[in-house]
């Protein structure tokens, strides 16, 4: 706050100085390595323990974050207690688990096992089990298509099948949704087709390890957007010594196509009858994870929003180390902070935005961007009236893959031809003109196979038509989620170029006398 009440004291002194003077290079002259540094040290420290979603290290981050906010003087939504959007995660224990077959009562932990994250409360039970193969129902490959399962226990291998290297239903190197979200897919499909349990097959995993016991019966920190209607299938994980059993003597010919990813070709053992009992009860708790929120409101174009973005969580505390996330993504973090002080500083002397600035740092970006998809499906603020998401995820280091142009001068920016027209215009020229850094759209290309647009928060606001542009360093090597992404290792020079850049793009849009055009359709994607 000190600082904001000296610059404020100056800018007053320099108003009377002639217009020549640029507004926008001022405000961006507060963001500074040494500030940077300040807030990066204390996000990436020891006591934030890795910040990963839904631990009390996270919680300290976001109230962290939510000081600065304060003592900067930028306001809270109105519709949110403080400066924090809740929303709420689960953690889902086994209370206890039977399974009969025939009569027989199977084991857990040696026969079979559960999944307390997708079973529910429960009893299924059947008289007639039937071969699905992978249990995929899809134009390309249909295990269904000759099958009759209303009613009836369904069994099939996780997987999906490739020809010649690539999965035949995506027809690419990488797997299709039978393969992520893969098993909530199949069950689905199941559920669809009037399925009323599953046994699951998993081809590498005759028998379950200590792990895999302990895991199936409590889960870690989750989100769900599926509303209750759409409640899956039970289902067990049946060992290897047990598919046999349930499917019989064309097992071992089976999980060796599976094993292979090579195609079931129809060639599927006959509808077994058995007398099926799957009893399933568990206990769920509630945790509650946050979006932190401050606002500098706009003048005349107030109820039009330029959104500024970064996650602050990242992996936490494993094995006693501590993922510091320094780069991924407390340099996003700390972008975000040091531009609100600059737009708090531009408000206090009379240099406001037009619009207003949405600066949100979100929880639940390394878990499957949670935060920011409660935030699209619950927005505080229009999203038919927001500009832009001007998304930092990694921005403090260099990418040592990079072999060709300026290393130490560059950013990769994604999403420059995508939704608006007007982005590339408006981010080239404030970067032309106060910056010159080197722009990398090589993760704009359609062939991508890191699918970087797809990976982080903007994402979200981009699956609901709000133009985005997405900067990043590119570290996916080097320290990427290990415990050395730590802040000595961060290049402070051009981790202030790159946020100085970032708020010129906010200033310029959030100024302009129209929003940005949404002139170019979102080929769609999934992270």
């Amino acid at each position: 706050m000190k600082k904001i009440l000296i610059l404020f004291t100056s800018f007053l002194c320099i108003n009377v100085l002639p217009a020549q003077n640029d507004e926008a290079a001022k405000f961006a002259a507060t963001i500074n390595t040494t500030d940077l540094k300040k807030h990066l040290t204390i996000i990436a420290g020891d006591e934030m323990e890795g910040r990963e979603t839904g631990t009390e290290g996270q919680r300290k981050a976001a109230k962290y974050i939510e000081a600065q906010f304060i003592a900067m003087g930028l306001k809270a939504p109105n519709t949110t207690q403080g400066y924090q959007q809740l929303y709420p995660l689960h953690q889902d224990s086994m209370l206890s688990s039977s399974l009969k077959i025939n009569n027989q009562s199977l084991q857990y932990g040696k026969d079979y096992i559960g999944a307390a994250g997708t079973n529910e409360t429960g009893i299924f039970r059947g008289k007639n089990i039937v071969f699905a193969g992978y249990g995929i129902k899809d134009s390309a490959y249909n295990d269904y298509s000759k099958l009759n399962v209303k009613g009836k226990i369904v069994v099939f291998f996780l997987g999906e099948p490739r020809v010649d290297g690539n999965y035949l239903v995506s027809g690419k190197r990488r797997g299709s949704q039978w393969t992520y979200p893969g098993l909530a897919k199949k069950l689905a499909a199941a559920k669809e087709l009037g399925a009323v349990g599953a046994f699951v097959i998993n081809p590498s995993l005759d028998t379950f390890t200590q792990r895999s016991l302990e895991t199936s019966k409590k889960t870690g920190v989750n989100f769900s957007s599926l509303p209750p209607k759409d409640k899956l299938i039970n289902f067990a994980i049946l060992s290897h010594n047990y598919g046999k059993i349930v499917i019989g003597k064309m097992f071992d010919s089976l999980l060796i196509l599976a094993k292979n990813y090579q195609s079931f070709k129809g060639n599927y053992p006959k509808v077994k009858d058995a007398a099926i009992d799957f009893t399933y009860k568990k206990q769920r708790t509630i945790i509650d994870a946050s979006n932190v929120i401050g606002i500098v409101e706009g003048s005349d174009k107030k109820d039009e929003y330029v959104f500024i973005t970064a996650h602050y969580d990242h992996l936490g505390k494993h094995d006693g180390k501590i993922y510091y996330g320094a780069d991924d993504d407390g340099s996003g973090t700390c972008g975000v902070i040091e531009m609100a002080e600059a737009f708090a500083l531009a408000k206090a002397a009379g240099k406001g935005p037009r619009r207003t600035v949405v600066f949100m740092t979100v929880s639940g970006e390394e878990k499957g961007l949670w935060g920011s998809e409660y935030y699209s499906d619950h927005p505080i603020f229009s999203l038919d009236k927001t500009s832009v998401d001007l998304n930092i995820d990694m921005v403090g280091r260099i990418d040592t893959e990079r072999k060709t142009g300026d290393s130490l001068n560059y950013l990769y920016v994604i999403g420059h031809d995508k939704i608006s027209s007007d982005l590339q215009q408006i981010n080239e020229g404030v970067n032309n003109k106060y910056t010159q850094l080197v722009f990398d759209y090589k993760f704009d290309d359609p062939n991508d196979q890191n699918r970087i647009y797809y990976r982080s928060d903007h994402y979200n606001f981009a699956r609901k038509g709000v133009p985005v542009l997405f900067f990043y360093d590119g570290m996916l090597k080097a320290d990427y989620h290990k415990p050395t992404d730590t802040v000595d290792k961060i290049y402070w020079d051009i981790y202030e170029k790159r946020v100085r850049m970032i708020f010129h793009t906010a200033w310029e849009i959030a100024n302009r006398d129209e929003m940005l055009k949404r002139d170019i359709p979102l080929t769609e994607g999934s992270r």
